[in-house]
């Protein structure tokens, strides 16, 4: 933990002990850790949630299940999370998450590529949580933002990809010319507002007009 990270923990509200197990677990159960949304992501998650009382929300690449928690804790009586992961050997252990942060019956675990979902939902949301793979950013959004009601939000994680995209070499990796691609189209989309949010690896905050 870094001494900026320590700051942080130590003047914010500490997080539940569901989230502490998780992490460890994370570690501990995957390879790839580092994929975990993280406290502040997280933390922000949970307040928008707080701030705007969505009533139904679609996360998009849910790994072990940090941010799905961080969303669900925060959801009204009878709001709901559907929650997408094309990764099915991760069921029990964001089950086990779940069920410690008592979330089990807020979220719906739908294991699917989130193309194949996006063709067969008919659903509508006022909350769109994109994390999954970055080369399908825009395929993503096209599809999400039909799904979205008029004033609703779509948040897009890691679209900084550790300053990638703003850096003088053109991108070679697929994933960073995804992104770019992603963030241009964003910003010249006349139905949204946006801002980049520089936290942790960058979030696009996407409002539907």
């Amino acid at each position: 933990m870094t001494a900026l990270e320590k700051y942080l923990s130590d003047f914010s509200t500490p997080l539940p002990d569901a989230l502490h197990w998780l992490e460890r677990e994370t570690h501990l159960r995957t390879n790839h850790a580092r994929m975990l949304c993280g406290p502040e992501v997280g933390a922000l998650l949970h307040h928008f949630v707080l701030m705007n009382s969505p009533r139904r929300v679609l996360e998009l690449g849910v790994f072990t299940g940090y941010s799905s928690i961080c969303i669900a804790t925060a959801l009204d009586d009878g709001a709901v999370l559907d929650a997408v992961e094309i990764n099915d050997e991760l069921e029990d252990l964001i089950r086990e998450g779940y069920a410690r942060a008592g979330v089990t019956d807020k979220v719906n675990l739908i294991f699917s590529d989130a193309k194949e979902f996006f063709d067969g939902c008919r659903e509508s949301y006022d909350l769109i949580y994109i994390d999954a793979n970055k080369r399908e950013y825009i395929a993503y959004y096209q599809s999400a933002i039909e799904l979205l009601r008029p004033g609703g939000y779509i948040i897009a994680d890691n679209v900084l990809w550790d300053g990638k995209v703003y850096e003088a070499e053109p991108p070679r990796d697929a994933q960073t010319r995804g992104i770019m691609a992603f963030n241009d189209l964003v910003a010249g989309d006349p139905r949204v507002e946006n801002f980049i949010l520089p936290l942790r690896d960058g979030l696009n905050i996407i409002r539907k007009k």
